[in-house]
């Protein structure tokens, strides 16, 4: 777990695809939480990054900016995979097969999105509830049918 209380489902190295020129492929430090993927330069997860002094160097993943994971490819050792963010970057990534890191981020993901979708439904009923209950004259929805 995190100092911020997060909870870590998977961490390891990744390789991510720069956006320059070159497209080289660099290795990041990974952690999977509940809200998203934390990458690090590969060195710095020894000093615990995300809570340390250099938090400069840690880009986060947000799976409220994350749309899908995409284009599974296996191709010798490794799989390799886009996450695809809401304002339609796309970041390839690259693991070794057997880690599963494109699964694992997509459960993830998903399960964060139900998590979501039900605080929005109880908020919507919460709101409509009290607007029943304020509104002077008015019975109330749930009240008994008179007898007559």
């Amino acid at each position: 777990m995190l100092e911020n209380g997060r909870k870590v489902f998977k961490e390891g190295l990744l390789e991510k695809r720069s956006d320059g020129l070159l497209q080289l492929w660099k290795k990041k430090h990974c952690v999977l939480t509940q809200d998203g993927v934390l990458l690090l330069p590969p060195k710095q997860h020894d000093q615990q990054a995300p809570h340390g002094a250099d938090t400069a160097r840690v880009k986060e993943l947000h799976f409220a900016n994350m749309k899908t994971v995409d284009c599974v490819e296996r191709k010798g050792k490794y799989v390799y995979f886009t996450v695809v963010m809401t304002e339609g970057k796309e970041i390839d990534f690259r693991c070794p097969q057997d880690e599963g890191w494109n699964a694992e981020i997509t459960l993830q993901m998903v399960q964060y999105k139900n998590r979501q979708a039900i605080l929005a439904v109880k908020s919507t009923r919460q709101k409509q509830q009290l607007l029943v209950v304020q509104m002077p004259g008015h019975k109330s929805v749930r009240s008994a049918p008179s007898v007559a």
